[in-house]
């Protein structure tokens, strides 16, 4: 994906948006169920993002609306062709710092196993149902609590639908926040199926916006 509107988010922005991801995500449904307790919830967070944030970096294209930061949009084109090795190895060493922080936050390995029960939750599997390459994924749409209501998501989420548009692509997300599929829908995304699993009381809305 490409934007001349939007800011590319560089290497050393980084910490500034695992802060972002953090004060954005702290309310969300699926870190609360994830991870029920506060304080375990607190100190893990910003070490999660951080891991997310390393390998998306190298795997995927971040974009915030500007330099300040406000709102960021991560995506990735499955269109576009990818070197498998690094894939993997980038991802594997995610997760093992993933488990790590997990293990070492919470050495009752509650919070591990609520992971590993909840991996579907923290995947996009279900969009091999979808049969379709020519898609870009939203990983990540956030916006910092203090700068909603104006026009972020709107600009973010703009920019992709523009880009998927250009190139005949579909766009596939996923959101564990009830009030976000309306926004969604309102941008022309339909729900495709609901993943819930009997361990959690949280469902995972899995959206596409077709061609």
């Amino acid at each position: 994906m490409d934007s001349q509107i939007l800011y590319r988010v560089q290497r050393e922005d980084l910490p500034k948006l695992r802060e972002l991801l953090t004060e954005s995500f702290a309310e969300d449904p699926l870190y609360h169920s994830l991870i029920p307790d506060d304080e375990t919830r607190k100190r893990l967070l910003p070490e999660l993002f951080e891991c997310d944030l390393s390998e998306f970096f190298e795997n995927c294209e971040i974009f915030a609306d500007s330099r300040e930061l406000n709102g960021v949009l991560v995506v990735s084109d499955e269109s576009e062709p990818y070197n498998v090795f690094q894939y993997y190895l980038t991802e594997l060493k995610a997760l093992l710092k993933t488990d790590e922080y997990l293990i070492r936050e919470d050495m009752s390995l509650k919070t591990f196993r609520n992971f590993l029960l909840g991996r579907d939750y923290l995947n996009s599997r279900w969009t091999d149902q979808l049969h379709q390459e020519n898609r870009l994924h939203i990983i990540y749409l956030a916006v910092r609590p203090s700068m909603q209501h104006h026009g972020i998501s709107g600009q973010l989420i703009g920019e992709a639908i523009r880009y998927a548009g250009e190139h005949r692509m579909m766009i596939s997300l996923e959101t564990h926040n009830e009030r976000n599929v309306s926004l969604y829908q309102h941008f022309g995304f339909k729900v495709y199926g609901v993943v819930e699993k009997e361990y959690f009381h949280l469902k995972q809305y899995c959206m596409v916006r077709e061609l």
